[in-house]
């Protein structure tokens, strides 16, 4: 049962998720963009989510010897992947002005910055609740961490209505980005705006270290986890 939470979290560590609650509430009426996200990110992940879940349960007589070892070959797959993101994403050190790797930031930054936004950023930029009520929809099909929980909530072998609950839930913890703005919205209207800039100047100074921690972190606990079961 931690496992699928354990999943659950790290299916909510989604850049496209954050970037898109970070562009609704910079706009207009972001508590109506954000139930309009949140609804049609919930169609999409919730219907899939059952599918997957109950064609996995209903095939699992047949193959319950191969996820024996399949579970913990992902759990390492899915950590040795993890360790190579932090790889990627760790801090940078300082780079004196004038060098080569500094000048070439420099461009890759200035190219970023000429070609914009993607698309879906711009169609939010633009959009109503309807307009973010499909994004949503689109942008919310299943990732590893997803497939790898729903995987664990079959496993289960709960009845119908316990894993309906199950996968409820994990959408509910996967969608909380969406879920803790529209919260606070709600409870502190005044409050809100002011708390989310300070902590969009405190994300964006240490992104990249934030990152890199929690990939090493599950990465990690994940190899532990998978090693620990193959023996």
């Amino acid at each position: 049962m931690n496992d699928i939470f354990v999943f659950a979290l790290t299916a909510a560590l989604n850049p496209t998720l954050l970037g898109a609650t970070t562009v609704m509430l910079l706009l207009p009426h972001p508590k109506r963009l954000l139930i309009g996200y949140l609804a049609g990110a919930l169609m999409t992940s919730f219907t899939l989510g059952c599918v997957v879940v109950f064609a996995v349960d209903g095939s699992s007589g047949a193959t319950s010897t191969a996820q024996n070892t399949l579970s913990p070959a992902m759990d390492l797959t899915l950590g040795g992947l993890l360790l190579v993101v932090a790889y990627y994403v760790r801090p940078a050190r300082p780079v004196k002005e004038g060098g080569r790797l500094s000048e070439r930031r420099r461009r890759r930054a200035e190219k970023k910055a000429e070609k914009g936004p993607p698309r879906w950023q711009r169609a939010l930029s633009n959009g109503t609740a309807r307009t973010t009520f499909v994004i949503g929809a689109l942008l919310s099909l299943p990732g590893a961490s997803y497939l790898i929980g729903l995987g664990h909530i079959a496993d289960e072998n709960a009845s119908t209505i316990g894993t309906v609950g199950l996968i409820l839930a994990f959408n509910a913890i996967m969608l909380i980005l969406l879920e803790v703005p529209l919260i606070a919205f709600t409870v502190a209207p005044e409050w809100t705006p002011d708390a989310i800039d300070r902590f969009k100047a405190w994300f964006n100074r240490n992104s990249r270290m934030i990152g890199f921690r929690m990939a090493v972190l599950f990465g990690l606990l994940l190899i532990v986890k998978g090693t620990i079961e193959l023996l």
